[in-house]
């Protein structure tokens, strides 16, 4: 049994070489309403998104994450950064953010576009940069990093896929 959404489930790769190209707004913005529709607990929809790309903005978003992983640029020279936050106090907020974070990975795929799910953010908004950052922004209140995302045109095929381990699944009736 095959349809559109079994595919890009399949297809989806996570991308780690970008053009310098910007994305279209047509494309951001399929990415992040795709987000939108992501189950939350209890239909709170309590995560927010934040979609960044301004050049000195993106530069600092390096370097907070660089700080807990050095590399020279974790989000791969990505031209957009995808970051989703929880309220502090939101139980359920790790697993809502990681069903918006899903959503906009599978989105980015249907629209043409590659993206990689980036982990440490929940350091880098512990960071009083980042917690100036975002104030800079206008987000008011107790927030904390749970993913973020490189987004861009990619610049490199897709990986071929690793196969699937044994003992994955488990039905039992």
């Amino acid at each position: 049994m095959e349809n559109e959404v079994l595919k890009a489930l399949k297809e989806r790769r996570s991308i780690r070489k970008f053009r310098e190209t910007q994305v279209s707004d047509e494309q951001l913005a399929a990415v992040l309403e795709a987000g939108t529709w992501a189950p939350t607990a209890k239909g709170m929809q309590i995560p927010i998104i934040v979609a960044v790309q301004k050049e000195e903005d993106r530069k600092k978003l390096t370097e907070l994450n660089a700080l807990f992983a050095p590399q020279s640029d974790p989000y791969y020279g990505a031209p957009t950064i995808l970051l989703v936050l929880r309220p502090a106090n939101a139980p359920t907020g790790v697993m809502d953010a990681s069903a918006v974070t899903t959503n906009m990975l599978l989105a980015a795929h249907a629209v043409g576009l590659g993206a990689c799910w980036i982990n440490r953010a929940q350091y880098m908004f512990e960071t009083r940069e980042g917690k100036e950052l975002l104030k800079q922004w206008g987000i008011e209140g107790n927030w904390q990093g749970v993913t973020s995302i490189a987004l861009g045109i990619p610049a490199q095929e897709a990986p071929a896929p690793k196969p699937r381990k044994e003992n994955y699944c488990y039905i039992i009736r």
